[in-house]
């Protein structure tokens, strides 16, 4: 008896719509990289994408707990001297809700080429209207 390895051409993707509304934002993030990687399903291999494609709307309703909102920080440099720029998450949620779950999503993920191929397949939206209804998504329910 030998282990089953997927092979990339024959695994098979579904796709996923989630509604984010009174989620919690990093119970939410984990969900969504665990499916992008695939691990919800039998035929998980480490070294191969085998995971879904997934559609998350309503961000702009995502709730944080405690007092993140006030406290968390976002960081990133400009690349010039003294050009380290911060944003609290209460503006960045008001402003970029969908940026906000793509960084958390993006770190639980691989770093490297298998990394940034998984991220590919998430697509977020700040609404409750997205543009894949050719793809048939299927209603997942975060628990």
């Amino acid at each position: 008896m030998s282990t089953f390895m997927a092979q990339p051409k024959t695994v098979e993707r579904k796709w996923y719509v989630i509604d984010a509304e009174g989620l919690v934002l990093g119970r939410l993030a984990s969900q969504v990289a665990l499916m992008l990687r695939g691990k919800h399903k039998p035929t998980f291999t480490p070294h191969v994408d085998t995971g879904d494609y997934i559609i998350v709307v309503n961000t702009d309703k995502i709730v944080l707990t405690g007092r993140k909102l006030d406290q968390k920080i976002y960081y990133h440099h400009t690349g010039h001297p003294g050009g380290m720029k911060e944003t609290k998450y209460r503006v960045l949620m008001a402003n970029k809700s969908e940026f906000a779950l793509k960084k958390a999503v993006r770190g639980m993920l691989p770093k490297g080429p298998l990394g940034n191929k998984m991220f590919k397949k998430l697509k977020v939206y700040a609404g409750s209207e997205h543009e894949h209804q050719a793809q048939k998504p299927e209603v997942f329910e975060v628990k």
